[in-house]
């Protein structure tokens, strides 16, 4: 029997990995940084309409366009005249499992149970377990999740809590820690002990799974307007729902539509910080993940991770914990619509987005979650009040993450705060040097890094030394 201490775990993790998620990622490497990221999305060996298919089995997608007229009528009433545009929302709540994240599961566990696989595992502590935990049951496969849920005095963030139930709900087995290394140790654990398929949020099959939404949203939008949405906000954490859905728009042929990803703005906490673990109100759609996951996005469970936003962002935003709190109670009280906090997080960005933009624009709210006793905003800052954050009416701008929550006074208070995306594709390529090491790269690995971060090879050239790296273009 192999050796199961932390050390050997960690040596043995991609012989692991490989085995459980069924892919040979050497196979797609190149230069010495690069890898054919097309090739290995493509070798998910199944097409759009495949995935449609599969996902019609277990009840994902399909889900409605709904128009949220009078948050737009509010709308126009604080913006310039001509201005505000119409906000549509795209009802992921519908979904088996109550988020977007059943269209990742899907394929995930579809091609384990394809290939003959006993059971699947995934680490998350969000709505992707109860995804995979849902369509598992469906597929007859057995199921574990992985849950990063406690602090060091045993506190567990009420929102994980709930995803846990949820999970226990459909079947599944549900390991809980707490906040450290010892999460993956364990997943690889797991994944070894039990020969179950790795259903990570961050292999082809979860993100080929989200692109039938980006497809979907673009169609239904066709079809009531005749015409393309003019933007499209995805609440960004890891990556993977905004590169799904934008690869999922561009198949469908929408290149005009621009791509804009929200998070709410946690900056100054660190979300491996025991201490600041629970001094946060949001478990996902945050700088905490979006920032590090743009800037290095194979930090994840798989050797290569296929959610590459920088590929695919044309902007970022970041709105405040209180302006999310403010918009989940207008979206339930104006439109007649409870849903959970991650979805409201790009529909407050869109809020004030649609002010600027004229009456006759179409902007989108790709996604909507379901929410519950744990994912209720009054959970959420109740938890905050237990942990010393201070929480008020005021102005949002005066917001602290970890030391305050301000709720909005006003509606005109809600602000999108632009993020400089020129400052984050220059930390991937300084991650990049201290990540790999290299001095030196070829045309091949130019080729990568410009299609990476979406600049000329002239210009990631030019960024390159500042990082004593040269290309070698022969």
């Amino acid at each position: 029997m192999a050796a199961s201490d932390y050390q050997s775990v960690m040596a043995r993790k991609n012989e692991i990995m490989k085995k459980a998620v069924g892919i040979d990622y050497e196979r797609f490497s190149r230069g010495k940084i690069s890898f054919d990221y097309e090739r290995m999305m493509s070798e998910v060996g199944y097409s759009l309409e495949e995935i449609r298919k599969i996902q019609r089995e277990t009840g994902v997608g399909n889900t409605p366009l709904l128009e949220l007229k009078n948050i737009t009528r509010l709308v126009r009433k604080l913006a310039p005249a001509g201005k505000g545009a119409r906000i549509f929302l795209k009802d992921e709540a519908c979904n088996p499992s109550g988020s977007f994240k059943a269209r990742r599961a899907s394929v995930s566990v579809y091609h384990a149970w394809k290939n003959g696989y006993p059971g699947v595992v995934a680490a998350t502590s969000g709505n992707y377990g109860a995804a995979v935990a849902s369509q598992a049951v469906m597929r007859g496969l057995k199921c574990i999740i992985v849950q990063e849920v406690y602090d060091s005095r045993g506190k567990g963030q009420p929102e994980i809590l709930e995803k846990g139930r949820k999970c226990e709900a459909y079947g599944a087995e549900v390991l809980q820690l707490t906040v450290g290394p010892e999460l993956f140790y364990t997943f690889l654990r797991v994944l070894e002990d039990t020969g179950y398929f790795n259903a990570s949020l961050y292999t082809p099959f979860g993100i080929a799974g989200v692109e039938t939404l980006g497809e979907e949203l673009c169609r239904q939008v066709r079809e009531r307007e005749g015409r393309d949405p003019d933007k499209v906000v995805i609440t960004h954490a890891g990556g993977g729902n905004l590169t799904g859905t934008a690869r999922g728009l561009l198949k469908a042929g929408a290149d005009k539509t621009e791509i804009i990803a929200a998070s709410v703005d946690l900056t100054g906490l660190h979300m491996a910080s025991d201490y600041d673990f629970n001094r946060k109100s949001f478990t996902t759609g945050h700088t905490g993940f979006g920032v590090p996951f743009a800037t290095w996005p194979d930090r994840a469970d798989v050797p290569r991770n296929a959610a590459r936003p920088l590929r695919y962002m044309d902007r970022y935003l970041t709105v405040k914990q209180g302006e999310v709190f403010y918009m989940t109670e207008a979206l339930a009280q104006l439109e007649g619509l409870e849903r959970g906090p991650a979805g409201n997080t790009s529909l407050a960005a869109a809020f004030a987005l649609a002010q600027e933009m004229d009456q006759d624009e179409i902007i989108v709210v790709q996604e909507t979650e379901y929410t519950g006793a744990g994912k209720h905003p009054y959970a959420q800052l109740n938890f905050a009040l237990e942990n010393g954050i201070e929480v008020k009416n005021g102005n949002p701008e005066e917001e602290i993450a970890g030391k305050s929550i301000v709720i909005p006074e006003s509606p005109a208070q809600i602000k999108a705060r632009p993020v400089d995306l020129d400052k984050i594709k220059l930390s991937y390529l300084r991650n990049l040097a201290e990540s790999t090491g290299v001095k030196e790269i070829d045309g091949t690995d130019l080729e990568f890094l410009s299609a990476e971060i979406r600049k000329s090879p002239e210009e990631v050239t030019k960024l390159l030394k500042e990082f004593n790296i040269v290309v070698n273009r022969v």
